[in-house]
Formats: structure tokens, C-alpha cells, sequence
């Protein structure tokens, strides 16, 4: 295990913001959102930044603004709604009016080389603010603005940034990963008439409530922890908390699958194994009572999931880019996870994600959300992961290869896993300074105890065989 931060500073020289429109005319009229896209919790603008190295020797046109200008305008055409505005109904009901407006687009220039960056490319990546066309927040207005918004910056060594920030209530990771990949096949020189490899599909009926909504599944994710005011951390914000990339290699994960019982070691995915184990370090590092009740909430992607309960339960189609995401929440006291082994753990939130993704769950949380009208998800004492571990999100090309980084600029009290070179995951984490300490303690400590195991395993094999 290893841990990291940085300290690089700069400031980069911006244009004049402009909008982007699509390459041609465009259809008009109101979309609904899903009412899945548009709960509470989804009104604000995510982040994804890209950094790519120069291309040397290459053909075509070596400005990467204009480049990406032009190629946005043609994958407009296609994803025409991105190009239009959200407004609100009665109800808190968003829809998206399909203006042909455009996104908006910055280009810049910063002096700084990409080699200046180090091992700092994960979240939140040093001086984001100055690669981003917009602060990064866990709220925002969504109305009556731009839905896109993208600041193409040229580095010192010929390399560039790609920052981009789109309402979450059009898109999950998955949509915008659709739709920058569109981006890259005309970047890359597809011809401006052709269509991408991926025809978008909006299909947002698919995941609205039915009428009357009728939950079928407590939602956990919308239900207040107990004694919600008394939280170790303020969900309002990070000010006072400190950042820090813990890398987990696949030795440490192996060491750690040591940990539990053989019926668990083969059908434990890394990420259950993982997750189950920051919770608990986690956990124990902001010092809960045992009686203090904490969640682990991760989302769940519903694509190839079935949507409803039927005989012949339709799923998502290709192309469908907007949010198909359930959570799955695991819920217990902060004594019973500490105490525990590590594989209640694992069982925990192995069950919360068979649950979030039973037939029906998905139209049951639309359900519920309209029936609650549209809240946030719960995060008080919740400890709220996202696997990009096999998202595609970090192989976006567009024409100057694969990016040396791809994902989210920033993090909060929310997190991420990330892959990371030789099999290994990066864990990003914020906590406040001496919970820091405390985790990487417990990591650290959790880590060799897994690895001494093993090798007592290890040693133990060997000698019966003598």
C-alpha cells in the first residue's frame, strides 16, 4: 500500500468563454429526463479530465481546440440534447429543451509540462480549478445554462488538458464515456456526415415511475441514518479535510483475499474485497461509537439489469446514455463492522448489490423517489464508492492516443475506485487531517497483518509437503 499527495502550483491563461452549436440543424421540442435522472442529488455538474502528451510527427491538425471544437460540433448533431437546456416543471419534474443552443467551450494555456504532474494524476488532480471551466460543487443550478461545458488547455510540452463538466441529471459515467467516445471518432477524422459507432438512444421512459407510483423495496439510500446531526464530517463540504491517494497493489488485494474463507476467496470481486475493507479502516478512523449506525452506499450500473418486473423483463438498450444507476446501500453499527472479520463485511455489501439489482428495483426507486419527491440521497455517515475500475471512461482517444489520466478531476467525502498501473487500484480519500493519520495506520497495519498471514499459509503448505 502507498499513499500520496501533491503540492503543484500554476495558473492558466483562458479565452473568452464561447458556445459550441451543433454542426447542422437539429431537432426541437421538450425530452423528459427519467425520474431517475432527476433526483436531487444528481443537480450538479460532474467532472472528467483527460491529459493527453503531445503528438509528434503526426497528421492533420496539431491544435488540440480546434480539433476538439469541431469534433464537438459534429457529435452535437447526434447527442442534440446536450445542446439544449434543462427547465424545471411543476413537481420538481426536469426536462430538457432541445434549443440547439450549444455548450460551452474555453480554450487555454498553461505553463506547466505534463511531466510536472508526477504520480498526482488522480483526484483531486493539483490545480484542477485551473483546467476546469467551471468550481467544482456538489450542487449547483442546472436550469436555464449550458449542460456541457469544456476548457481545452495547452501545456508548456505540447501535451494537453481535456476538462469537461456536464449535469449529472443528463448522464452517468457510462453516458458521458458514450458521448466523449463520439467526440474522439470524429476528432480522430471521421467524416462529419456519418453517425458514430454507437447510436445514442434518450429511451428515459424506461425508468420513470409508474402511475400510481408503488414502491416495491425500502430504500435505504433516501432514509436518514439515526441521529443524522451528530456526523463525524459535515456533509455540506470539505473545508478542514485533507486528500490523500492510497494505492492498493495486486499483491495487497491478493493478501487481503487471504483474509477470508475459502467459500469467499474465488466469487469476491476487487472491489467487494476493497470496499469492505477501506469501510471498516474507514470506519474506525473517524472513531464512531459501537452503537453509531454507518452505511456503505455504492452505485450499482443498471445496463443489462432488468428495469421492471415482467415476464420478459425489458432491459436498457445500446446507446442509452442517460443515468442507469441504482445504490446499493449496506447498513450496520460501527462496533459490529469493526469487530467483525472482514468478510461480514464483503457479505454486507454483497447482499446490497444483489438487492439494488433484483428485477424491479430500478422502476421501485423511481417509484420512490417520486413519491418522496425527488431527494437527495442520504450521507450522513455514509461512506458513498464508485467503481471506474472497468469503465471505459480512461480510454478515451481523440487523436493523440490513449490519455496518460482520464477521470474525475476532484473528490469529496465520496470516493472512487480507480484502476492503476501493474493490476493495482487507487483509492482516493478525504478525511479530516488526524482521521487521515488514523486510516492510513489501519490500511498499513490491515495490509502487513494480510500479508504475514499469507505467508504463514504460505510456509504451512510447504511444510506439510515436507
Amino acid at each position: 500500500m502507498a499513499a500520496s499527495s501533491s503540492s503543484l502550483a500554476f495558473t492558466a491563461c483562458r479565452g473568452d468563454p464561447e458556445l459550441v452549436a451543433p454542426a447542422r440543424s437539429t431537432p426541437r421540442g421538450i425530452k423528459r429526463l427519467s425520474d431517475i435522472d432527476d433526483q436531487g442529488s444528481f443537480r450538479f455538474y460532474r467532472s472528467v479530465i483527460y491529459f493527453y502528451r503531445s503528438r509528434h510527427g503526426g497528421v492533420g491538425d496539431d491544435d488540440p481546440a480546434r480539433v476538439i471544437r469541431a469534433a464537438l460540433a459534429a457529435a452535437l448533431v447526434h447527442y442534440y440534447p446536450i445542446a439544449g437546456r434543462i427547465r424545471e416543471l411543476p413537481g420538481r419534474k426536469l426536462v430538457v429543451d432541445c434549443t440547439g443552443e450549444g455548450v460551452s467551450f474555453v480554450e487555454a494555456d498553461a505553463d506547466v509540462a505534463l511531466e510536472a504532474f508526477n504520480d498526482a494524476l488522480c483526484p483531486p488532480i493539483p490545480c484542477a480549478g485551473e483546467l476546469l471551466s467551471l468550481p467544482e460543487s456538489n450542487s449547483a443550478v442546472v436550469t436555464d445554462r449550458p449542460l456541457l461545458y469544456v476548457q481545452v488547455t495547452r501545456l508548456r510540452c505540447g501535451g494537453f488538458v481535456l476538462g469537461t463538466q456536464i449535469c449529472h441529471n443528463l448522464v452517468d459515467a457510462a453516458g458521458i464515456t458514450q458521448f466523449l467516445q463520439a467526440v474522439g471518432e470524429f476528432a480522430r477524422g471521421a467524416p462529419v456526415a456519418s453517425a458514430p459507432s454507437v447510436q445514442p438512444v434518450w429511451a428515459r421512459e424506461l425508468l420513470d415511475s409508474r402511475d400510481p407510483p408503488r414502491p416495491e423495496h425500502r430504500h435505504l439510500e433516501y432514509e436518514p441514518a439515526s441521529d443524522e446531526a451528530n456526523d463525524k464530517l459535515s456533509p455540506g463540504g470539505v473545508d478542514g479535510l485533507i486528500h490523500r491517494k492510497f494505492l492498493f497493489s495486486a499483491a495487497d488485494i491478493d493478501a487481503l483475499r487471504g483474509e477470508l474463507p475459502p467459500r469467499l476467496r474465488s466469487r469476491c470481486s476487487r472491489f467487494l474485497l476493497l470496499s469492505a475493507f477501506t469501510w471498516r479502516c474507514r470506519t474506525a478512523a473517524l472513531g464512531y461509537a459501537p452503537g453509531d449506525e454507518v452505511h456503505f452506499m455504492f452505485v450499482v450500473n443498471l445496463r443489462g439489469v432488468s428495469v421492471t418486473r415482467t415476464t420478459t423483463p425489458p432491459l436498457l438498450p445500446e446507446g442509452f446514455y442517460g443515468n442507469a444507476l441504482a445504490f446499493g446501500v449496506a447498513r450496520t453499527t460501527a462496533g459490529e463492522l469493526c469487530a467483525a472479520p472482514l468478510s461480514r463485511a464483503v457479505e454486507m455489501i454483497a447482499a446490497a448489490r444483489a438487492r439494488a439489482m433484483g428485477d424491479g428495483y430500478a422502476r421501485s426507486t423511481a417509484d420512490a423517489l417520486v413519491t418522496r419527491g425527488r431527494p437527495r440521497f442520504t450521507t450522513a455517515r455514509t461512506y458513498l464508492v464508485t467503481d471506474l475500475t472497468r469503465s471505459s471512461l480512461h480510454e478515451v482517444d481523440v487523436g493523440w492516443g490513449k490519455p496518460v489520466y482520464g477521470g474525475p478531476a476532484t473528490t469529496t467525502l465520496a470516493t472512487f475506485h480507480l484502476p492503476a498501473p501493474g493490476g493495482g487500484i487507487a483509492v482516493p480519500m478525504c478525511l479530516p487531517p488526524e482521521a487521515m493519520e488514523r486510516f492510513a495506520d489501519g490500511v498499513r497495519a490491515g495490509i502487513a497483518a494480510a500479508a504475514a498471514g499469507s505467508s504463514r499459509v504460505e510456509d504451512s503448505s510447504v511444510l506439510s509437503k515436507m
